[in-house]
């Protein structure tokens, strides 16, 4: 009966992809991409990344991006000043921008919106890595909100299949599209798991914190075959990165991912960095903890998110997420200090061994766009471009040789 129901359940999910990300055609019919719409870009051997989720949100409302007061495309614009990768969100149902824009609206960070970003990427020349939050919202180390198309699941073996079908799904269609993206991250910021949040109680437990490391690794595992049965097919070797947020968790946790959960398949130990928030691992100390942990777990580093403001001020009347906390000592909050502090994080991470470091959301600049906390950028003084939406000299970071 169990096995009837787990049939039935994955019969369904695919008819939702069929609907979605999943169609197993490209559009013409083929099942391989046309050749004439594959956009080939390199992995780069280092990478200067920036993540670029939001744009299309921006642009939609009216947000300009300007370059000698040009209006300007900030894929172009960043790319210019040397960016090499676009790292992109993608939630499994954002339907919750309906409740902001309406019944018709964008959903941001969905399917459709991320295809079009990497298209964007892509033509501008840069590598793509795509983000499974496997939430609906944000996924991060406060909350892992389970997808509500899988809330009712009860078996831990249905939720690892409606993982790996929807992973598939999604990079099997992007490959069909000509779009694959070069990298891409099993979860956000996992350092509790995922899927945990308000769960009901029979939901598989992946917490991690509570133990839950055999279910959790099951899962990332599906997620990670998905990747690799992509691979099969497209003859491509996609980098699987894990993600955990502050560097004082990348030594317990990878070593716990790898014994308990049975996660060995992937490429990139991934953190995030932030001054205010990860303060246990001073600047300074980072070159040695990453250099000691690549040697010890045989893997690639990568900081997968990092910023740092030029101001204090604010451009809107969204609150600013870095506002009165103390700068670095040798980084004021200027555009100098913050190109300073850019330039440094590469140079020491790339004297490392580090693979490469990616900015989080640098165009998120003021504008009329909305989301669930506020209008306009709780961020635009951690842009890279400045209140007016002019791209910034402290961009020029990206066109140095590391």
């Amino acid at each position: 009966m169990m096995r009837f129901f787990r049939q039935l359940f994955v019969l369904s999910f695919l008819v939702l992809l069929s609907m979605g990300a999943g169609c197993s055609e490209s559009d013409n019919g083929s099942t391989e991409p046309d050749p004439d719409v594959v956009i080939p870009v390199d992995f780069p051997a280092f990478v200067k990344g920036v993540d670029l989720s939001y744009v299309n949100q921006i642009e939609d409302n009216g947000g300009v991006y300007y370059k000698d007061g040009v209006a300007a495309d900030p894929y172009v614009l960043l790319k210019d000043k040397g960016a090499n990768l676009v790292r992109l969100r993608l939630w499994h149902n954002p339907s919750w921008y309906q409740t902001i824009y309406g019944s018709e609206a964008v959903l941001y960070s969905g399917f459709d919106d991320v295809k079009k970003s990497i298209r964007r990427a892509k033509e501008a020349g840069m590598a793509v890595c795509l983000d499974f939050h496997y939430s609906d919202t944000w996924a991060d180390p406060a909350r892992q909100d389970v997808p509500a198309a899988w809330k009712d699941i009860t078996d831990i073996e249905v939720l690892e299949d409606s993982v790996y079908q929807y992973t598939f799904g999604v990079l099997n269609q992007l490959y069909l599209d000509g779009l694959l993206p070069q990298m891409v991250q099993i979860g956000n910021e996992t350092n509790r798991g995922m899927m945990d949040t308000d769960v009901s109680a029979a939901f598989p437990k992946l917490n991690v914190y509570d133990g839950n490391w055999d279910n959790y690794g099951q899962v990332v595992n599906a997620a990670i075959k998905a990747v690799r049965d992509v691979d099969a097919i497209s003859g491509q070797e996609t980098v699987v990165a894990l993600h955990v947020a502050d560097p004082k968790n990348l030594e317990w946790w990878f070593t716990a991912a790898i014994n308990q959960g049975h996660i060995n398949d992937f490429d990139v130990m991934g953190f995030s960095y932030y001054h205010i928030w990860h303060t246990e691992v001073a600047f300074d100390d980072l070159p040695d903890l990453v250099t000691s942990l690549s040697a010890r777990f045989g893997k690639k580093l990568m900081i997968l998110e990092t910023a740092y403001p030029f101001t204090r001020d604010n451009n809107d009347t969204y609150g600013n997420i870095y506002y009165n906390q103390p700068a670095l000592a040798q980084f004021p909050y200027t555009v100098e200090g913050q190109k300073a502090f850019l330039t440094s994080l590469h140079q020491n991470m790339s004297e490392a061994g580090v693979w490469g470091v990616m900015y989080w959301e640098p165009a998120w600049i003021s504008s009329p766009m909305s989301d669930l906390w506020g209008k306009g950028s709780a961020w635009e003084n951690c842009a890279l471009f400045d209140f007016s939406g002019e791209i910034s000299t402290a961009a020029d970071y990206l066109n140095e040789t590391y």
